[in-house]
C-alpha cells in the first residue's frame, strides 16, 4: 500500500439507504412478469434486458461518478453494521421466487418464441446479476454467507464459480494464466468458451487438490462444486417435476443466458491488463494497477460496488460498502452497463479500450496480455519501443 496514493475521503457521505435498490432489482424484475402475467402485453418481457442496456448506461450518464471514500475511522462501523449484510441475503429469495414464477409462466402460459425468448433475458438477467450477490457473499467466511452464495448460484448452473473465483481467479487474476482474464486483441466471442470451459476445469483441480491434501477422494460430499451443483439439480428437479420436464428448457436457457452475463462482466474487469513478474520469476501481488475500475453511482450501487473491482481484488476481505477509489486504477470510460454492452460488438469494443490498455502501460506492449493471434497486429498498431519511450520522456 506504501506505493499507492491515499484514498480521498472528500465528500464522502454513507449512501445506506440507497443501498435498498440492490435487493430491489429482483423484486422490480419479477414485477415486470406479474405485469405481463396481467396484462398479456409481451413487451413488459423486455422490461429487464432494455433496463440492463439502455436504462443503466443512461442513468449513468446522468448521475455521474463518485470517487470518494468512506475515512478509515469509518471502515470497521460500516464492516460491522448487520444492515449491509442483511441487504445481500435479502437478494436471494426474491431472485429464487422470481425463477420460480418465471418458470412456471414459461409453461403454462401460451408463449410466441419472441415472448418465450423475451421471458428467458429477464429472468437469465436477474440471476445473472445476482452472480453478483453470489460474488460477494462467496467472499465471506461465515457459513451462512457462503451457502447463500451457492444457493444464488443454482439458477445458472455455475455453482463451481465459488471454487474457481475465490481461489482461482483471485491468486491469477491478470495473467496468461488465468481463463477469466481477457487478453487484449480477444473478442468476447473467442473469451466466451475459453473462460467458460477453463473455470470449470480449474474448478474441478483447485477440489481436486483440495480434498486430495486432506485424504479425501474428489467424489466427496464435501466436494464444494458438487454441493453447489446438487443444489441446481435439485432446484431445476422441484420445478420439472411440479411443472413438467418441458421447463428444462427454460430453465438451461435463462441459466445459459444469466451465465453469460457474469463472463461479459469478467471480460471487462481486466482486459489486457497484466501482472508483471518479479526477479525471481513470480507474479508480483496484485494491485488496484491490474483490474479495470469504474465509479459510476448507479452501476455501483445496484452491482454493491462490484465496479471498484481494483480494491476488491488488492483487498478481497473488504465488505462492498467500505470499497475504494484509487487514482492508480485505470478507469473504464463508462459504468459496467455500458461497457458490457459494447463488448458485445468487438469492432466497437476495440475503439473504446485498445487505446486506454496502450496507454496503461505507456505502449510498452511487452507488459500487456495480448491474445496470441493478435500479438503482432497490436504490436504493429501500439508498440513503442523502450528506448523510443526514453527519447520521449527525454
Amino acid at each position: 500500500m506504501s506505493a499507492l496514493s491515499v484514498p480521498s475521503t472528500k465528500n464522502w457521505s454513507d449512501k445506506r439507504w440507497l443501498w435498498l435498490l440492490s435487493p430491489a432489482i429482483p423484486v422490480v424484475f419479477t414485477g415486470s412478469l406479474v405485469a405481463f402475467a396481467w396484462s398479456g402485453q409481451w413487451l413488459w418481457l423486455l422490461f429487464a434486458p432494455a433496463f440492463v442496456h439502455l436504462v443503466m448506461p443512461l442513468l449513468d450518464l446522468a448521475f455521474g461518478e463518485d470517487f470518494s471514500n468512506p475515512p478509515e475511522s469509518a471502515v470497521a462501523q460500516l464492516e460491522q453494521d448487520f444492515f449491509y449484510r442483511a441487504l445481500v441475503w435479502a437478494y436471494v429469495p426474491f431472485q429464487i421466487a422470481g425463477t420460480v414464477f418465471g418458470a412456471w409462466l414459461a409453461t403454462t402460459q401460451p408463449l410466441p418464441w419472441y415472448a418465450f425468448a423475451g421471458l428467458v433475458l429477464s429472468v437469465g438477467a436477474f440471476n445473472g446479476i445476482g452472480i453478483a450477490t453470489a460474488h460477494e457473499l462467496g467472499h465471506k467466511k461465515e457459513t451462512l454467507d457462503r451457502w447463500l452464495a451457492k444457493i444464488a448460484l443454482a439458477p445458472t448452473m455455475y455453482g463451481h464459480f465459488y471454487v474457481e473465483h475465490n481461489r482461482g481467479h483471485h491468486k491469477r487474476v491478470a495473467t496468461p494464466e488465468d481463463p477469466a482474464s481477457a487478453r487484449m486483441g480477444e473478442s468476447f466471442w473467442v473469451f466466451l468458451p475459453r473462460t467458460v470451459l477453463g473455470s470449470l476445469r480449474s474448478a474441478w483441480e483447485l477440489e481436486r487438490e483440495r480434498l486430495n491434501r486432506k485424504g479425501k477422494s474428489v467424489w466427496n460430499v464435501a466436494n464444494d462444486n458438487l454441493q453447489a451443483w446438487a443444489l441446481t439439480g435439485v432446484f431445476y428437479g422441484f420445478l420439472a417435476v411440479w411443472l413438467g420436464s418441458p421447463v428444462l428448457v427454460f430453465l438451461v436457457l435463462q441459466g445459459l443466458y444469466g451465465a453469460s452475463m457474469l463472463e461479459v462482466v469478467n471480460y471487462v474487469e481486466h482486459y489486457g491488463l497484466m501482472r508483471q513478474k518479479d526477479k525471481s520469476g513470480r507474479y508480483v501481488r496484485c494491485e488496484p494497477e491490474h483490474s479495470w475500475n469504474s465509479n459510476h453511482i448507479v452501476g455501483n450501487i445496484l452491482l454493491y460496488h462490484l465496479q471498484r473491482h481494483s480494491d476488491h481484488h488488492a483487498h478481497p476481505s473488504r465488505r462492498y460498502q467500505a470499497l475504494r477509489h484509487f487514482d492508480e486504477a485505470p478507469q473504464l470510460p463508462a459504468g459496467y452497463a455500458t461497457m458490457i454492452t459494447a463488448a458485445y460488438f468487438p469492432p466497437l469494443w476495440y475503439a473504446l479500450m485498445d487505446h486506454r490498455v496502450a496507454a496503461h502501460y505507456a505502449s510498452d506492449m511487452g507488459k500487456v496480455n495480448m491474445q496470441p493471434s493478435a500479438r503482432q497486429t497490436l504490436l504493429n498498431c501500439w508498440h513503442k519501443p523502450v528506448t523510443a519511450l526514453k527519447d520521449t520522456a527525454a
